[in-house]
């Protein structure tokens, strides 16, 4: 579809439970940024890399923000990973092209969030252009404009105490994994490639996106992966690339229900239970 497609974020539903998963993720040597506030409800915290994005997004307590409609996409959507955000330049034509690929959902939408730099506050905007639901079962794939990029890479949002530079691999476990991997590779314009241990891959301009079978990804995950259960598919682990050597990495050692973590020589898997999300850190040294 689009030639050197690049990511610009993934998604982490927590649904209402961002206190917590603010405080998760920090303790896994995340830099955070404030919490935002979109205009369609939901409310966000960010992870910036150097040209991507970790999000974490969910909506208050009690699902309301004042004088604004709950988001039933994230409080019927399961808790856990569930948006794959690739860039674009001008989702109309974004849509188009979906249009022409019959992977179309809703038109684009336009919504922003106030950001609070040196005392201003200032509206971070963005639109947005989905894929059809159906067509990715494993979650919510969809473009990003930014009318405002300056409100969110920021020099200072973008130094983590852990190193992390770049999300460098989205994996999805697929019952119909041929042809989850064919779809990805129509909608970035790169054909899929079977890799020797059976799974495929499809490379964007800077990430690689993996499609296993329930039993490759149980080979690569063990006990620490997500169970597939009554889906079809479902977004299994994202994969982040770090400035260190991973033996340097210091998080497999946490001490809470909230963290279950497996050593390898060249990285670090580390399961989230109460957000169903499996998060692998590899070093320099992959």
């Amino acid at each position: 579809m689009i030639d050197e497609l690049q990511l610009d974020h993934v998604v982490i539903n927590v649904r209402d439970d961002m206190d917590y998963a603010e405080g998760v993720f920090s303790e896994l040597g995340f830099n955070i940024t404030p919490r935002g506030y979109h205009t369609l409800g939901s409310i966000n915290h960010l992870m910036i890399f150097g040209s991507d994005y970790l999000e974490l997004i969910g909506f208050p307590v009690g699902g309301v923000v004042t004088g604004k409609n709950t988001r039933a996409d994230l409080t019927t959507a399961p808790v856990g990973i569930n948006g794959l955000v690739f860039k674009c330049a001008n989702v109309d034509k974004t849509y188009k092209k979906l249009c022409e690929l019959n992977m179309d959902g809703d038109p684009p939408k336009a919504f922003s969030r106030p950001v609070e730099l040196d005392g201003k506050i200032q509206d971070a905007k963005f639109r947005t252009v989905s894929v059809r639901s159906d067509v990715f079962p494993e979650g919510r794939v969809y473009f990003c404009e930014h009318g405002t990029p300056e409100l969110v890479w920021r020099d200072d949002w973008q130094v983590h105490e852990n190193k992390i530079r770049a999300v460098s691999e989205v994996v999805i476990i697929a019952k119909e994994a041929a042809s989850t991997a064919d779809n990805y590779g129509r909608l970035v314009n790169a054909a899929a490639i079977e890799k020797a241990d059976g799974t495929l891959t499809v490379n964007t301009g800077d990430v690689r996106l993996t499609v296993c079978s329930l039993d490759q990804y149980d080979l690569r995950y063990g006990s620490l992966g997500s169970k597939l259960g009554d889906r079809s598919a479902l977004f299994g682990a994202l994969v982040f690339q770090t400035e260190d050597q991973i033996a340097n990495f210091p998080y497999e050692n946490l001490n809470t229900g909230d963290f279950l973590a497996e050593r390898h020589p060249d990285r670090l898997v580390v399961r989230l239970p109460r957000y169903d999300s499996v998060l692998e850190f590899v070093g320099l040294n992959v």
